[in-house]
């Protein structure tokens, strides 16, 4: 935002709380995609062990699409500025994957797809476009969105805190909001459209969450760059900014080239970290839906329905877990004073991450255990095995909440000095965030089918995961200034 020698002031607060805001349409979304999709995509015919498959465009499109419209966002000389004109088109591209996610069903249907049969493979098809361009749009959309509120605040570290506050609790309200809806069996009677021929109650309620969801992303993002305007990038200074800049390639080299030590430690126990988190990321309502209420989602109607029941439980569970994070993370502070540093609390909440993954298996017997006992007319599982497994959703949202924090914190002082700056470092940071996603979206699947099916297999995997990196947290890490804030920043996809 410098034009010349003008060094620009921090913008007011209600223009970064603007800004922030469309944290909650575009977390609205994440919550919908983390709490609906993995059960959906298996009614439409793709099996179990393929599922995770599609959610490699998450991670890949992280990989490639985020640095690239960062890196072209600091050189954009539109006239409407740097950042909005990609805010405006990732908004407008979301709605547009959103639309097709929700009506995926019935296009497929008017496109030739047979009710009777399982498999809808035009569904299919229409499902993963629409879920690979929601991807690449969340990407395009989230991270000129950070890099605004980096320039309204100016270099200001107390504003840049300030916005990164905002911005997280803007996530958590659209987390809360996302698993509500997802978790309301009658959201679909407010849009009677919504339920067709090809679309039954279960796609009905998530074409209406996703509706939802369009209204409240373009709303806000209409709000934000109509309100909040920002300086065009002059051809003078992106001119001046090229001839100090090695081209985008050569940065990331040379970002890696300057990594020192405690950078790759902490890449190494990121990684670990994340491959522990997404088995749960994916199969959580699903593991829900299938082991603790025993539905099934290719079964008769009463087994269908307990399914439905159970990823609604899952998506309570989802919206527990983000009010614990959102009250984990205003007490982080403390926390990491009173165990002694960030490392060492990162460590600890890794092992709450590993009790609670290897909690499934047991939850898992005891409900069928408790199945075999009560004959092949399934019910409800009892208080306590719901209660015990909303109670492991809700403890996970402790460490996730120093997962969404210390990580980025420690990555902006570990390359403090390596001359690559903080967008970049957290550029790098990111890979080894969607490396691990990757090879557990490739992994997990064939994983559960060679023990049997299942998500269990998956959990178990994290749970080791989580373990080692842990120890590496505590005893390999190295500990940081005593200055470090832990509202640095917060994890996206």
């Amino acid at each position: 935002m410098e034009n010349g020698d003008i060094i620009p002031s921090p913008s007011p607060i209600w223009k970064i709380v603007t800004v922030a805001a469309i944290a909650a349409g575009i977390q609205f979304g994440w919550a919908l995609q983390l709490s609906l999709l993995t059960p959906y995509v298996q009614t439409l015919g793709v099996p179990h062990a393929w599922a995770a498959f599609i959610w490699l465009c998450g991670p890949i499109s992280g990989l490639l699409v985020q640095p690239i419209v960062g890196y072209n966002s600091d050189r954009c000389t539109s006239r409407f500025g740097r950042r909005r004109p990609f805010i405006a088109a990732g908004a407008t591209f979301v709605s547009i994957a959103v639309f097709l996610i929700g009506f995926a069903k019935d296009i497929g249907h008017h496109a030739g797809d047979s009710l009777e049969q399982p498999t809808k493979p035009r569904a299919v098809a229409i499902f993963v476009v629409g879920f690979w361009i929601l991807d690449v749009s969340n990407n395009m959309l989230q991270g000129p969105c950070r890099a605004f509120l980096a320039d309204l605040s100016a270099n200001d570290h107390k504003k840049m805190r300030t916005a990164n506050g905002w911005f997280s609790f803007f996530m958590a309200v659209g987390n809360v909001l996302g698993y509500a809806a997802g978790s309301y069996s009658h959201l679909y009677k407010i849009f009677p459209f919504t339920r067709t021929k090809a679309c039954d109650v279960y796609c009905a309620n998530l074409k209406s969450c996703f509706t939802i969801d369009i209204m409240i992303l373009l709303l806000v993002t209409v709000i934000a760059i109509t309100m909040v305007k920002e300086d065009p990038l002059t051809k003078q200074v992106e001119d001046e900014e090229t001839k100090t800049q090695a081209p985008f390639v050569g940065e990331i080299v040379a970002a890696f080239k300057s990594l020192k030590k405690p950078m790759w430690i902490l890449l190494l126990v990121t990684c670990l970290n994340w491959i522990a988190w997404f088995p749960f990321f994916l199969f959580d309502t699903d593991w829900m839906g299938t082991e603790v209420y025993g539905g099934k989602v290719k079964g008769n109607a009463h087994e269908i329905k307990i399914y439905g029941d159970g990823v609604r439980a899952g998506a309570l569970g989802l919206m527990i877990n983000s009010i614990i994070l959102g009250l984990t993370s205003l007490a982080l502070e403390p926390l990491g004073r009173v165990i002694g540093g960030v490392k060492n609390l990162w460590g600890i909440v890794n092992f709450i991450l590993c009790a609670c993954l290897a909690s499934t298996v047991l939850i898992t017997k005891i409900a069928e255990a408790w199945r075999q006992h009560h004959g092949p007319n399934l019910t409800h599982p009892p208080p306590n095995i719901k209660g015990g497994a909303l109670a492991v959703f809700g403890l996970l949202g402790i460490p996730l909440a120093v997962t969404f924090s210390i990580p980025f914190a420690l990555a902006s002082i570990y390359c403090s000095n390596a001359g690559a700056g903080q967008g970049l470092s957290l550029g790098v940071l990111n890979m080894s965030i969607v490396i691990p996603q990757m090879f557990v979206s490739v992994v997990s699947g064939p994983l559960d089918e060679a023990f049997g099916g299942g998500n269990l297999p998956a959990f178990v995997l994290g749970s080791i995961a989580a373990a080692i990196s842990g120890l590496l947290a505590i005893l390999a890490l190295p500990k940081p200034p005593k200055q470090v804030s832990l509202s640095a920043g917060m994890g996206g996809h």
